[in-house]
């Protein structure tokens, strides 16, 4: 078995914490994912965001209505914790009311009441395929008692060769590089700070899957999973990965 870095989670002959640069956004990122999405380290982006992303957290669990460390998070009254899910209840960067009690105060600006003080965003994430999601949804419902946050805009996801039940469906590095860009058009987050290695980082991923894949079909690597059978035909790889 390949000796595996504990960053990425990939096989050290194929790292891709090199292609990782620390994000300061001043937003708190928490990924609550689902023990059978710890165990997918293939195409799990959870590893990748968190690594990308100061200050962010990985809670693997089914269960956190009882988790001290993540009610310790949602509690902590410096913070403002959104769950990032879509619905007509959600909030999104069009609604002034949320922008203003998380955009950071000026430097110079006078102290303010403390309960009209500005917060640090904390977002959280459900890491895990859309079947285990819901599955956490259920298990926890009390998430969907915290304000829910979505997109403003409409976007489609790049990893292309996973199937997800909806176009509109995208992975959860990319809902970080998406929702930070959005963030950043509202001042909350400062526009000086550039998100695009999320998407080097997740470009690089796919490139590595994909050309594993060639090498399955190729005869040049060994099939390490029954489903590696279903990969037959070899794949080009998408322009957009080198742009």
């Amino acid at each position: 078995m390949s000796e595996r870095c504990f960053k990425c989670f990939k096989p050290k002959s194929v790292c891709l914490c090199r292609f990782a640069r620390e994000l300061d956004t001043g937003v708190k990122f928490v990924f609550l994912m689902h023990p059978k999405e710890f165990r997918r380290t293939r195409t799990g982006t959870g590893y990748l965001a968190h690594i990308c992303l100061k200050d962010s957290q990985i809670i693997v669990g089914q269960d956190f209505a009882n988790n001290v460390q993540f009610q310790s998070l949602v509690n902590d009254p410096q913070y403002f914790p959104v769950l990032m899910y879509p619905g007509q209840d959600a909030l999104n960067i069009n609604n002034d009311e949320f922008i203003e009690r998380i955009r950071p105060a000026a430097p110079t600006a006078a102290p303010t009441d403390t309960t009209t003080a500005t917060k640090r965003l904390l977002i959280i994430i459900l890491d895990a395929t859309w079947f285990c999601a819901r599955k956490l949804i259920q298990k926890n419902p009390f998430l969907l008692e915290l304000p829910k946050l979505s997109f403003a805009g409409s976007y489609r996801s790049i990893f292309t060769f996973k199937r997800e039940p909806s176009p509109e469906c995208i992975s959860t590095i990319e809902c970080c590089h998406y929702i930070i860009k959005e963030l950043q058009s509202k001042g909350v987050v400062d526009p000086a700070i550039d998100p695009t290695p999320l998407m080097t980082i997740f470009k690089e991923m796919i490139k590595l899957q994909l050309t594993a894949e060639n090498e399955r079909v190729l005869g040049l690597r060994t099939n390490s999973h029954d489903y590696d059978a279903k990969y037959n035909k070899i794949k080009e790889l998408p322009k957009y990965l080198f742009e």
